[in-house]
């Protein structure tokens, strides 16, 4: 054991001895770092590559003719020549006298064309596709506002919202389709669709002033705007908005004088309306298709767009807000599209040009109906009835009771199976069906009370609402695609329906398909049944109540107003697309088809709600407060509003701003 001291001395002189050491290696590490000898390493080649993409990717397109080639032991040689005229062989281990023993594959078919035999492979049927969706929204901001010092309380009557709901139901009176209950099986579907024409043509003679169009025709096709054919339908973006406000954020409120003191910019700015209800749906059926179907039964075709815009926009203005310009008017649109594309193939060529006829086949079955079924609906009520009573305070002052946004969407999209051949044994039922309506109420009353003045500038806008419906039906299928079902077609069906899996010379060698090594064929023994629904409704209460007041102990009389009670936008925007056909289709029974287009308009001019002078209806409603009311008061009488104005909600206001 070392002494305290001996220990301290022997560890600083192994202190001193490490940072000697460490000085050395610094002398001879840069030396030493430029000595080791560099691996010698080969270069590694260049290679230079060539890339192009040439081919450009594109869509989904139907009808696109390609089958990959056929692996083997799909193709077996021929027979020998000596047996070229030999019946063809069902089963296996077939013995030939005076030749070799020859092992003959199951197939699904022979015909005249050759002796080549084939395994085709198994295709899958479709299945049935059903859905039911519901989307609904709704919303109460029915606001009560008091700001300034005014010392008087508003308490007009409240907005009855039953006007409103008879107003929409004056407004669903005028569509040739009805209410329908959501179908849940085959024969729900079929009544369905029978009672969707039969009402449309019911109606059609009963059409009244406020229909802006109404068509009934075979095939419909091309773009129809507020009653009128146009050659491109309108873009939502070239009157609607979904940006909020400017990207540079809000403007100053203050400014500088002459004199340099700060100047706070004066005015009162009320937002009432501006709600925004959307519904948005997108249908894509690519469920099943083929280049010949054959229907032995009926074959029923519907479609069909109903717009209707419902408007009442009646307002009582004061006159008191210097200046002041009512805003930008109401813009309605109900705006339709048809469209057909035909996927079959064109060309003008002889069809023994393309090659041979299918030699080999493959069936699938579907037993019973096959349904493909969509039915959508989108609701939206929204009320905002506000009542408010203003006054300048001297500062910037900023009420936003509305500028609620509702929004219900929908996309979908079905790609399933096509075919060369569909074989239908019952009937085939398609209907494609989009119903939109827009109602709103807004009508405003916007009043001065005894003694208002300003000598600001001042601005009321109470309408510039937009209605807007918009509905795009494209079918894939030529309309005069139809002919009557051949004898040849009928006997492959009946021979199907009764379990046989062979399909005629007289069949394969259709010109539809030609060209074609393996037909792939789809049997469904009951009916197709093909219906997509569509019904969008949007119906919004704004009629609000706006008392203007000047500040009871300092009035500033020269406030700028700027009030909005409209500036609301109700939109509807659906498209369908459906596959029908590739290209023919062929029908024993009766074809019939039926396209209709339904536009309608309803604007209510009638001073159902507000009187003609706003100021006295203010005044009227208006209760001035003495003395004895500007004593304190407990907590449960101090609110701003009497107890029977209890049918607006706890929300007392939506956003109230005061710089």
């Amino acid at each position: 054991m070392l002494d305290k001291i001996t220990e301290e001395i022997a560890h600083f002189i192994g202190v001193f001895h490490v940072s000697v050491e460490d000085a050395r290696f610094r002398e001879t590490y840069p030396e030493f770092s430029f000595s080791p000898v560099k691996a010698e390493l080969d270069p590694l080649p260049v290679v230079e590559v060539s890339f192009s993409a040439p081919y450009e990717l594109l869509g989904y397109e139907p009808a696109v003719d390609y089958r990959s080639p056929a692996p083997q032991p799909w193709h077996l040689d021929p027979q020998p020549a000596r047996f070229q005229d030999a019946p063809p062989f069902h089963g296996a281990d077939v013995t030939i006298p005076g030749n070799t023993e020859y092992d003959w594959p199951e197939y699904a078919g022979a015909t005249s064309h050759g002796t080549t035999k084939f395994v085709p492979p198994e295709i899958e049927p479709p299945g049935s596709v059903v859905n039911h969706l519901n989307q609904a929204i709704a919303l109460s901001d029915n606001d009560y506002v008091s700001v300034g010092g005014h010392g008087r309380v508003f308490s007009p009557d409240p907005i009855d919202n039953s006007e409103l709901l008879q107003g929409a139901d004056a407004a669903a009176s005028l569509s040739p389709i009805g209410d329908l209950e959501r179908p849940g099986s085959s024969a729900e579907i079929i009544t369905v669709i029978k009672t969707l024409m039969g009402e449309v043509e019911a109606t059609q003679s009963g059409a009244g002033d406020a229909v802006q169009e109404f068509i009934t025709a075979e095939t419909v096709e091309g773009v129809y705007v507020n009653g009128e054919q146009a050659s491109e339908a309108p873009k939502l973006e070239d009157y609607h908005s979904f940006e909020e406000g400017s990207e540079d954020g809000p403007s100053s409120n203050t400014w500088t004088r002459d004199d340099g003191t700060v100047a706070i910019d004066v005015s009162v700015e009320v937002e009432a309306g501006g709600n925004t209800l959307v519904n948005d749906a997108v249908l894509k059926s690519y469920w099943t298709g083929g280049t010949v179907t054959a229907v032995v039964g009926d074959h029923i075709e519907m479609n069909a767009i109903v717009q209707i815009n419902a408007l009442w926009d009646v307002d009582a203005i004061t006159s008191a807000v210097g200046a002041s310009t009512i805003g930008d008017a109401n813009e309605l649109f109900n705006s339709a599209t048809f469209e057909r594309s035909d996927a079959s193939k064109e060309t003008d060529a002889d069809p023994a040009d393309s090659g041979d006829y299918p030699k080999y086949w493959s069936i699938t079955e579907v037993k019973g109906d096959l349904m493909i079924l969509n039915w959508l609906e989108q609701f939206i009520f929204m009320s905002d009835n506000d009542v408010g009573i203003l006054s300048s305070s001297g500062v910037t002052t900023s009420v936003v009771t509305g500028d609620n946004l509702g929004v219900n969407h929908t996309s979908i999209f079905e790609l399933g199976f096509a075919y060369d051949l569909i074989v239908v044994g019952g009937s085939v039922y398609d209907a494609n069906i989009i119903q939109q309506f827009n109602v709103l109420f807004d009508n405003d009353d916007v009043g001065a009370t005894s003694g208002f003045q300003t000598n600001g500038t001042g601005t009321i806008s109470s309408s510039a609402n937009l209605l807007w419906n918009q509905a795009h039906i494209a079918n894939v299928g030529h309309p005069d695609r139809f002919d009557v079902l051949p004898q040849q077609y009928l006997d492959v069906a009946n021979a199907l329906a009764g379990g046989s899996r062979d399909i005629s010379h007289d069949v394969l060698s259709d010109d539809a398909f030609a060209g074609l090594e393996w037909l792939r064929v789809l049997h469904v023994s009951g009916d197709i049944l093909n219906l997509q629904f569509i019904k969008q409704t949007n119906i919004l209460a704004d009629s609000d109540q706006i008392a203007l007041a000047m500040d009871a102990i300092s009035p500033h009389l020269d406030a700028g107003w700027s009030i909005s009670t409209g500036s609301n936008a109700l939109l509807n925007n659906a498209a369908i697309v459906d596959l029908d056909s590739f290209g023919k289709t062929y029908v024993g029974g009766d074809q019939y088809s039926q396209e209709t287009l339904f536009q309608a308009e309803l604007i209510s001019h009638r001073l159902d709600f507000a009187g003609p002078d706003a100021d006295a209806l203010v005044n009227e409603a208006v209760l001035f407060l003495d003395g004895s009311m500007l004593e304190p008061t407990d907590a449960a009488t101090s609110q701003p509003y009497t107890e029977e104005y209890d049918v607006h909600p706890d929300d007392g206001v939506n956003s109230v701003l005061g710089h």
